[in-house]
């Protein structure tokens, strides 16, 4: 048996297709598919398997989320992504920051992923401290990973979203491109 995915209209749908195409124009205009996915990243990875709290809701809009130590910058994608979000009022939220997590990828050359709409947006974020830390080790990975029901594996994997981007030091603490091209989604972050 396969997975099941929640139900949307077709105007639903559409609504997606045209978002995709704007959300494109947008990441590759702006060079912000770093951001875009940190930001898809950031809204999925506070998910607990046991409470089935937290997750891709669409709570990073509010600014008790955005003020999480973790999530230091990413108000500017929020603030990007909003002119195109209110012409697709029927969208959640959810959805549209998935959405562009999957266009960033796409458009910086990374595997064309299949996105399933019908999330729902939440009115409350999760618990500040769902994510990984970057100064803590390998024990804290799985502990947080493990959390969202992934294993080692799927850390490895995730990991490697790290591919695009850089650091920046009013944001992490650290400083610096994780990869020679940080525009490029590609598989050098383990080289």
């Amino acid at each position: 048996m396969g997975k099941s995915y929640p139900c949307v209209s077709e105007e639903y749908k559409k609504a997606v297709d045209k978002a995709k195409k704007k959300l494109r124009g947008l990441i590759a205009e702006k060079n912000c598919a770093p951001i875009m996915l940190r930001l898809a990243w950031h809204s999925a990875g506070t998910y607990d398997v046991k409470t089935k709290t937290g997750g891709p809701f669409g709570t990073m809009r509010y600014s008790a989320e955005l003020s999480h130590g973790a999530n230091n910058g990413l108000d500017i994608a929020v603030r990007l992504l909003e002119p195109i979000k209110e012409q697709f009022p029927i969208l959640s939220y959810a959805d549209f920051y998935q959405l562009a997590g999957v266009v960033a990828v796409e458009v910086t050359g990374g595997p064309e992923i299949p996105f399933h709409p019908g999330r729902e947006d939440k009115p409350e974020p999760p618990p500040e401290g769902r994510l990984p830390d970057a100064t803590k080790g390998s024990d804290h990975l799985r502990d947080v990973f493990g959390h969202m029901g992934l294993s080692d594996q799927d850390i490895v994997a995730l990991s490697g979203g790290h591919t695009l981007g850089r650091c920046h030091k009013e944001r992490s603490g650290f400083e610096g491109p994780w990869t020679a091209n940080p525009l490029i989604f590609d598989n050098s972050y383990f080289k």
